[in-house]
């Protein structure tokens, strides 16, 4: 995996507009400017926001149903392997983040830090507990199904990473990512229409996160399972209303979060039949989509647009990499990229928390 780092000088900001068709079918001025390598310089920048939050425990959203009043405790004392980053799901996936920028540069001045840190919360005890927490009469659905589809993407990093450590990391993890296996298994049968939001419950998404990890740990079950619900879900699909989103408070995309997932599990001929039937403007060489605009990055919802930026990237990038005939969505992606990414850094709270995994995402899946 080769990350990539957007230059932000102004000249980046200026090609980032949108600009005229091109006779022929010709590259746009963005294609081919102002990309230069994701350095380690940048990475340890990027790596600080994951680190700090994963040990900010306040404030935080608990999103749990109270039973009694022993459920009043601190995050650390209720959740301890994910308290931080204001909720469970941004915990885990900014573990995430943490896992996979030391395994792409393992000399990051961070390196000790972030293992510590890691190794403070993956423990047996923790995970335990944490496990006892999903098991509590009131919270069996708790995070249902994004967070576990990030706990999910946790282990594949783990798994794919040949580090002593992330062995026994993993290893730790385990019985915690097998009891939310388990719940989606019997989830997933149960869910009579899809859940086509822009935000945590989209079906799509924890489908597509979840359908990479069963092919990592090579899970028969669910891995059947989620193809076959995919399946059900979206294979009469026609004419997604592209210019219906974004929604207010979006950070996915209800339409790419669909595609995307569908051109993991079709053949590519009939994919591109069926994608031409769900989203045709996606095989014009002019395909474009506005830039979602932020008004008031300390509104915890409002900010949620930048996220949208950040996935809408990842998922052309997705299309782009596995289609020659979708390569030119990588410009669209680039230019929501360029423009969310500057953001990132001394950002509120609100943004920071979350942010740099959605980044660090779309970096993983930007063609090469």
């Amino acid at each position: 995996m080769k990350f990539i780092w957007i230059s932000i000088l102004s000249i980046t900001l200026w090609s980032c507009q949108d600009s005229p068709k091109q006779e022929g079918g010709s590259k746009s001025p963005f294609e081919n400017k102002n990309f230069i390598e994701f350095s380690i310089a940048e990475a340890e920048k990027l790596v600080e926001l994951p680190l700090e939050c994963i040990t900010q425990e306040f404030p935080n959203k608990l999103g749990q149903v109270l039973g009694s009043e022993d459920d009043l405790a601190r995050p650390k004392e209720l959740r301890p392997a994910f308290y931080g980053c204001f909720d469970w799901h941004s915990a885990v996936h900014s573990q995430w983040s943490l896992v996979k920028l030391l395994k792409q540069f393992p000399e990051l001045k961070q390196g000790d830090s972030i293992r510590s840190a890691l190794s403070e919360r993956l423990t047996k005890e923790n995970i335990e507990k944490e496990i006892e927490f999903f098991e509590t009469e009131h919270n069996k659905n708790f995070e249902r199904t994004y967070g576990w589809a990030w706990l999910f993407t946790l282990a594949k990093e783990l798994k794919t990473w040949e580090d002593p450590q992330a062995k026994v990391w993993l290893n730790t993890i385990m019985p915690l990512v097998e009891v939310l296996e388990t719940k989606m298994i019997e989830f997933l049968p149960k869910l009579v229409y899809p859940v086509r939001v822009g935000e945590h419950p989209n079906t799509a998404f924890a489908l597509s996160l979840t359908l990479d990890y069963a092919e990592t740990f090579e899970k028969a079950e669910i891995k059947a399972l989620i193809i076959k619900r995919s399946k059900d879900f979206y294979l009469k699909d026609r004419g997604c209303p592209l210019t219906w989103e974004p929604s207010g408070y979006d950070f996915l995309s209800p339409c790419l979060e669909e595609v995307s997932l569908m051109s993991k599990i079709l053949p590519e001929q009939e994919f591109e039949s069926r994608a031409r039937a769900f989203m045709p403007s996606l095989f014009s060489k002019y395909f474009s989509l506005e830039v979602a605009e932020v008004s008031d990055r300390s509104d915890g919802k409002l900010v949620h647009l930048e996220g949208l930026n950040f996935s809408r990237a990842w998922n052309l990038y997705k299309l782009a990499n596995r289609y020659e005939a979708l390569y030119h969505l990588k410009t669209t992606g680039d230019k929501h990229f360029v423009k969310a990414y500057p953001h990132l850094f001394g950002d509120t709270y609100e943004g920071s928390h979350w942010l740099g995994t959605f980044a660090l995402y779309a970096l993983d899946k930007r063609p090469e």
